[in-house]
């Protein structure tokens, strides 16, 4: 792999004389193993509802039901959301003590789109469509039973 598929671009600003914040990027070196991270292949049964497969470059294989992937997203309004309630990604809010449950479609995803080479972004029926899903990301909150007992061990 060269070295220029291996570099992220992270923001800097410059104030120059004019006093005008410029928004340049810095080339940082990507520290993340690529084999584990890259899919060989992504399927998103859209159609079925039933959720999206990965298998990926190093032949582990993850299944994500579009539930898990709604209550993983990664957007900033989210994951704040979930940090404040103590829940993990993929985790489903939990209800207040004595409260009734409220009736809530089932989770679907009306769409889904490549974001570049490195994510995906999806549009759910609760019209909610700010999180960037990277496969780095993905990799990482894998809900099989593998990777849920390696992070036990953390």
């Amino acid at each position: 792999m060269t070295l220029q598929n291996r570099v992220n671009l992270a923001p800097t600003f410059d104030q120059g004389a004019g006093r005008r914040a410029i928004l340049k990027f810095m080339a940082l070196a990507d520290s993340t193993p690529r084999v584990g991270n890259d899919p060989k292949s992504v399927v998103i049964h859209l159609t079925t509802g039933t959720g999206m497969e990965i298998e990926w470059k190093d032949g582990h294989r993850s299944v994500y039901t579009f539930a898990f992937l709604r209550d993983a997203c990664p957007c900033a309004l989210c994951e704040e959301e979930r940090t404040k309630s103590g829940r993990k990604a993929g985790e489903a809010a939990k209800l207040a003590p004595g409260a009734l449950p409220m009736f809530k479609p089932a989770t679907k995803a009306l769409s889904a789109e490549a974001v570049g080479k490195y994510a995906l972004k999806f549009s759910w029926n609760d019209k909610h469509d700010l999180g960037i899903y990277s496969w780095f990301y993905l990799r990482e909150v894998c809900p099989c039973g593998e990777c849920a007992a390696g992070e036990k061990k953390k």
